[in-house]
Parts: C-alpha cells; sequence; structure tokens
C-alpha cells in the first residue's frame, strides 16, 4: 500500500520509521519543518514528500499533528484524498476530532477512523522517534457506527505490523473519558508536583518515586494545553476527584487522625491491588 505520514514528530516519525522497517509499503511522508524532511529522507524514514499532487495516490492517510491542526489539514485536503482512502489520526482526544471529520469522511467517500497510540517518550519531535516505539503497546481505535468490517481488519492487520500487541476499539466519548485518568490527569499532577522550590534541591534525596511522579512533567507545554482544554468536559470530575482525596489525606494528617490516614492509605493499596488484577 501507499501510505501517507503527515507530521514527522515522534508519533509520526516513528511510524515511518516503523513502516519502512517492518513492511513493504510505500511511505510518504510531510513535515511543515524542511529540516525534518531533509532528516527523513537521509535516515530512509520516508520513500517519498508527500504533496497535494500524490495524495490521492495513498490508500491510507495517517495525520500526525495536534488535534485542530488534524481537523484542518483533512478539511482542506478532504477532495483529494483518495475515494475509500482509509484516514486516521493520532491524536490524544477522539470526540472533537471524530464529531468533524466522520462528516467530512462521508460527504467525501473516504473512511475516517480516530485513533490513538497509547505509546510515548518524555522528548518530542523526528530526532527522538524510534521504530520500536510501538512494541508491545496497544492501539485504540474509535470507529464510526457503521463500518465496514474489512476495513477494520486492514487497518488492525497494519497496526500489528509496525508493532502494536492490542487494538481496543471503543467510542470517542469513552475515550476521551479514559485518557483524561490514565493519561491527562497524570500530566496535571506531575507538573504541579515538580513545581515545588524543594524540586531544584532533589539531587541526593530522590530516587524511584521521585522519578516516577516527575517524568512526564517534561511534556510539550502548547500540545498539552490544547488537549486538557479540549477534553475539559472529562478531565474537570477526574481533578476534582484527586484533589478532593488529598484534601482529605491533608485534614487527616493536620488532625493527627492515624485511624483515618490508616484507612485511606489502605483503601489506596487495595484499590492498587485490584486494578492489576492481584485481588481475586
Amino acid at each position: 500500500m501507499n501510505i501517507a505520514v503527515v507530521g514527522l514528530g515522534l508519533i509520526g516519525g516513528s511510524i515511518a520509521k516503523s513502516l519502512k522497517a517492518k513492511t513493504s509499503h510505500t511511505v510518504f511522508g510531510m513535515d511543515i519543518s524542511e529540516t525534518v524532511m531533509c532528516r527523513a529522507e537521509l535516515t530512509g524514514a520516508i520513500d517519498h514528500r508527500l504533496s497535494e499532487e500524490n495524495l490521492g495516490e495513498c490508500d491510507v492517510v495517517i495525520v500526525a499533528l495536534y488535534p485542530e491542526a488534524v481537523i484542518k489539514y483533512v478539511e482542506e485536503n478532504s477532495q483529494l484524498i483518495k475515494l475509500n482512502a482509509i484516514v486516521i489520526d493520532t491524536g490524544g482526544i477522539k470526540t472533537a476530532i471524530c464529531k468533524r471529520l466522520d462528516r467530512v469522511a462521508n460527504d467525501c467517500g473516504f473512511t475516517f477512523i480516530g485513533a490513538h497510540p497509547m505509546a510515548g517518550l518524555e522528548h518530542s519531535g523526528f530526532d527522538s522517534s524510534v521504530k520500536s516505539l510501538f512494541e508491545n503497546a496497544s492501539m485504540i481505535l474509535t470507529p464510526p457506527g457503521e463500518i465496514n468490517l474489512n476495513v477494520m481488519e486492514k487497518l488492525k492487520k497494519l497496526c500489528t505490523e509496525i508493532g502494536f500487541s492490542k487494538v481496543v476499539i471503543t467510542t470517542p466519548r469513552h475515550h476521551d473519558e479514559m485518557i483524561a485518568y490514565t493519561s491527562q490527569l497524570a500530566h496535571v499532577v506531575s507538573s504541579a508536583f515538580v513545581q515545588s522550590p524543594k524540586a531544584l534541591s532533589h539531587k541526593g534525596y530522590s530516587a524511584g518515586s521521585y522519578r516516577d511522579m516527575t517524568r512526564v512533567a517534561t511534556l510539550n507545554e502548547y500540545m498539552w494545553t490544547e488537549l486538557f482544554l479540549s477534553n475539559s468536559e472529562c478531565l474537570l470530575p477526574d481533578l476534582d476527584g484527586i484533589i478532593g482525596k488529598l484534601t482529605s489525606f491533608r485534614d487527616a494528617i493536620a488532625e493527627g487522625d492515624g485511624d483515618a490516614l490508616t484507612a485511606m492509605l489502605r483503601e489506596g493499596r487495595e484499590q492498587k491491588e485490584k486494578a492489576d488484577g492481584k485481588v481475586l
């Protein structure tokens, strides 16, 4: 197949590198940075530059941009996309994207499927992209209500080819609710945690707990701002929930209430064990 990758950052670059290393598909790539384009060509991450002239030759179009940029690209190029092509994005939210692009796809005769690869690194950009990024990771797909099963099988096979070990099918809304908790809330907490003045003096006093809590604070603030605001309806209840829990911990410690503190810590331990499948 001819596969287009729009945006050669960490995710798009890793997809292109994975496709070239693990499949026989022809990869067309595009990025707004000429430097990135040159590196992609020199490293063999792409076969050809993607253009308005050859977009119509692509059977699959993978748009690895920020959410608003995903919508803009597909809308502006919808008339150039091949009839019956499969178009997916890699954005961290799905409802806002799918609502807009499902209609565009129906009008123009291609299939749009929301997608979110559950893989990443602390650093962004093409230079951080690697062909092994998706190995043993899961890919979340949010197809429209009525979808051709052959299309889904083709897409699931492509995901497997580049390393994904699991493909999860869900709705855009459920995706956004779960990602608000498993990813976005974690980034908020990590960023807030590391903003303590004590972080500047952590060396010699920190180990695994500090590393785990601060790892995702090394983020792209522009992308995550867009994700948080676009998914605020799902993220805010989780933020309220953790603020409430922290307040309860704070009150128990301030009041010297050992029984309440022990009970809350026990609840957290038991919930972690249950979540990890360690409790029958």
